[in-house]
């Protein structure tokens, strides 16, 4: 699955409509009506939108006839793999009708466009660990879970070494624990952390 990094918008204007497509980051499915409220325009023919936040979907046609909007912008999110995002496609009627089929279009277009051309990147599925790390591997420990793809979240420094909390991504855990715990002849290791 992908994650935008940033906002981003797109415009087209269909048979003298004009479409205004805006993508944003959805932290947590709580946070989606204040985004559409803020996404959305005042005075204008519609604000039809949709969001995916992991298991979580929503969808609404803003007066648009059903199922022309905002499932076909649900559609483009999950046909473009993304998640935790939310787009609200916003309509300027220009005096022509586009049909149920120009609709559909017109807004999984916007939306599919707007995802495709906004910064983003894969998300990597990661877990938490923790443990102990002497100072005479410290260094070499560092370089390897940089290799890794692992995140130094935190270091706390003792007499002996440092206290790692790492974010380890899902397909290297086995191979970053085993790393230290060879290097250490077993007498360090690391722990998943239970996050709350």
């Amino acid at each position: 699955m992908r994650v935008i990094k940033a906002s981003h918008s797109y415009q087209e204007e269909i048979r003298k409509s004009r479409f205004l497509a805006q993508a944003v980051f959805l932290p947590s499915a709580e946070q989606a009506t204040e985004l559409i409220a803020q996404l959305s325009t005042a005075n204008v023919s519609h604000n039809c939108w949709a969001w995916r936040c992991g298991e979580y979907y929503r969808f609404n046609d803003d007066g648009e006839p059903s199922g022309t909007a905002g499932r076909p912008i649900l559609a483009a999110i999950d046909n473009q793999q993304f998640d935790q995002v939310l787009i609200v496609v916003t309509r300027w009627y220009g005096g022509i009708q586009l049909g149920t089929g120009g609709l559909a279009r017109a807004y999984g277009g916007c939306a599919t466009q707007v995802l495709q051309t906004a910064s983003s990147e894969q998300r990597v599925a990661r877990t938490v660990l923790r443990g102990h790390c002497p100072y005479t591997y410290l260094d070499v420990f560092k370089v390897r879970l940089a290799e890794a793809g692992a995140v130094l979240n935190s270091e706390e420094f003792d007499a002996e070494g440092a206290w790692l909390n790492l974010a380890v991504p899902d397909t290297q855990v086995l191979a970053v624990q085993e790393m230290l715990s060879e290097a250490t002849r077993g007498a360090s290791t690391l722990q998943p952390v239970v996050l709350p």
